[in-house]
């Protein structure tokens, strides 16, 4: 991290909720009216860290882990139970004017669009609700149609649009601001493969042009090795570890993928789970299609064990998907609870 002042700033950053507990039965109903016990919820429990100006950091966790509480008080939608969040210096939880005109929040399995009318009238309301100058809204909503692609799909209303092409409208949508702190909360989830390459691409091309700062959470590796360098991971509610993301896998990764493929005509022979096993361990077989996992010091070797035994028509080596990596880190035990 560089000297640079952070534009989001999180300390000691807590969301507890009480949950009334109760055991089943009416007598027990009937005690929880006079004599009612809770159970404390540690959503988000003392997490810390610094975002500086222009970065797009992924911020990564199993669900339930504590995300999407922690975008949300950032965004000033929930207050914290302990610590005080800063974006741009502001206190997201007075939701200031001046504060909510500089950020956005978008959640992919929310909808802010018109279900009956095109995305041409829903952004006209965005216009009105931050007060953008006509010329400017023209200027950057077109411009925003052009990186989508979306110019023959604006005029249709959105309940006509596919689960892809709706998620573009609502990215336009939530942009025309030209916001400065982009919250990203699975912006590509159910999307097909090619239209997270594309949302991917515009998100990067935004934050190119205007310099944004992007925090943003996925399910989908995919999006975090395209877009981010610094990853922020939590667990149940405690952050877990934050760096780069080549130093993430470089940390926790012992292992690279082999990927083989056996010439046709010696696949019968070397069909045998037995034999295959001797090369590492077998994650995936299709066909004549094997992969395997093996560790990093034996890479080489078994490299050149594969070549020189079997006919092979490819072989790939490759790192460990980050995927496995960050499973990897959430079943780690760590006495302090981070690492």
């Amino acid at each position: 991290m560089s000297s640079q002042k952070a534009v989001i700033s999180a300390s000691n950053l807590s969301k507890h909720y009480k949950v009334p507990t109760r055991e089943a039965g009416l007598k027990a109903a009937v005690s929880s009216l006079f004599n009612r016990t809770y159970n404390t919820v540690k959503a988000v429990d003392d997490i810390a860290f610094n975002i500086e100006a222009g970065e797009i950091v992924g911020f990564l966790g199993p669900n339930g882990a504590g995300k999407t509480t922690t975008l949300k008080m950032l965004s000033g939608l929930l207050h914290p139970t302990i610590g005080q969040p800063e974006v741009l210096g502001y206190n997201p939880s007075q939701r200031q004017a001046d504060f909510l005109r500089q950020i956005t929040l978008v959640m992919g399995n929310r909808s802010q669009m018109a279900w009956d009318l095109p995305a041409l009238d829903s952004f006209e309301l965005q216009r009105a609700i931050y007060s953008i100058p006509r010329s400017d809204f023209e200027k950057t909503r077109d411009e925003f149609i052009e990186l989508l692609e979306i110019k023959d799909l604006v005029k249709k209303p959105i309940r006509n649009l596919s689960l892809g092409e709706r998620m573009k409208m609502e990215i336009v949508g939530a942009l025309l601001h030209r916001p400065k702190i982009l919250f990203l909360d699975e912006p590509t989830i159910g999307l097909d493969v090619t239209m997270q390459r594309r949302i991917r691409e515009f998100v990067a091309e935004y934050n190119h042009r205007y310099g944004a700062t992007v925090l943003l959470t996925s399910h989908y590796m995919a999006d975090v090795e395209a877009l981010c360098k610094r990853v922020i991971v939590i667990h149940n509610g405690k952050l877990l570890f934050d760096g780069g993301l080549s130093e993430l896998l470089q940390r926790f990764s012992a292992f690279k993928t082999i990927s083989i493929t056996i010439v046709p005509v010696l696949a019968g022979p070397t069909d045998d789970s037995s034999n295959l096993a001797q090369y590492g361990e077998v994650v995936r077989r299709d066909g004549a299609r094997v992969t395997f996992r093996v560790p990093k010091a034996e890479t080489s070797q078994v490299t050149a064990r594969l070549l020189a035994e079997l006919k092979l028509d490819d072989l790939t080596v490759e790192d460990t998907p980050i995927d496995d990596v960050i499973e990897k880190i959430f079943n780690q035990r760590s006495a302090e609870g981070n690492l």
